[in-house]
């Protein structure tokens, strides 16, 4: 599967750059250092000011790629899905319904590790990010026309295989779609809470989101 990996490009729909920032090796500066900084100071403070400034270059020439930092955010939230889905797809082909859907639940739910493929993004600061402001790249004014231009399409991608397999498992389960979206959304927000608000989660050191995921899953579609 490495060797299959290495040679895939994640692809994040056109609209959401000005120029592929994957064509330059400005471009992917831009990418690698805004996941820096993005992690360092949060999205609110980040500004194409600063990101300039951090990788050497007049701020002008980020908006060549990107039009403005919300952009940017649908970009890294864009190429993070794709990276997921090709887990998804790598990582649960010929497995058998039950085992699929678990091992679906595992991807997602699971504390990311590096991945060596894409020597320019560090998933694991990505992971921190998505965690942390995924939702802000969505729940904007704009969100009904971003998501008729396409912006989330992989995203949508990831919980409807999570949807397909819940109903391989159970066809007659009413809620699919929605169980699909929470384990998703869901997972991203104990992986929050574990890491401050710990009271109020039963996640902690030898129980994972995986764990409860697992487990909330596969007992509701025993119902």
């Amino acid at each position: 599967m490495d060797r299959l990996l290495s040679n895939l490009k994640i692809t994040v729909p056109e609209k959401i750059y000005v120029k592929d920032p994957e064509s330059s090796d400005l471009g992917k500066r831009i990418v690698e250092h805004s996941i820096t900084l993005i992690d360092e100071i949060g999205f609110e403070a980040f500004t194409f000011k600063k990101l300039g400034v951090l990788i050497g270059s007049n701020e002008s020439s980020i908006y060549r790629y990107f039009e403005s930092k919300h952009k940017l955010l649908l970009y890294l939230s864009s190429w993070y899905w794709a990276w997921i889905e090709y887990q998804l797809v790598f990582e649960t082909h010929s497995l058998n319904p039950t085992e699929k859907l678990k091992k679906a639940i595992e991807i997602v739910a699971r504390s990311t590790k590096e991945d060596t493929n894409f020597s320019h993004i560090d998933e694991v600061i990505l992971n921190r990010i998505i965690v942390n402001e995924n939702s802000k790249s969505f729940l904007t004014k704009e969100v009904d026309q971003e998501n008729k231009d396409g912006y989330f399409v992989i995203y949508k991608r990831i919980v409807h295989r999570l949807r397909d397999m819940i109903k391989d498992i159970n066809p007659d389960y009413a809620f699919p779609s929605s169980l699909a979206s929470t384990i998703i959304e869901g997972s991203l927000h104990q992986h929050f809470l574990k890491d401050h608000f710990k009271s109020i989660t039963d996640c902690k050191t030898g129980v994972t989101p995986i764990d409860f995921y697992q487990n909330l899953v596969f007992n509701t579609l025993k119902s």
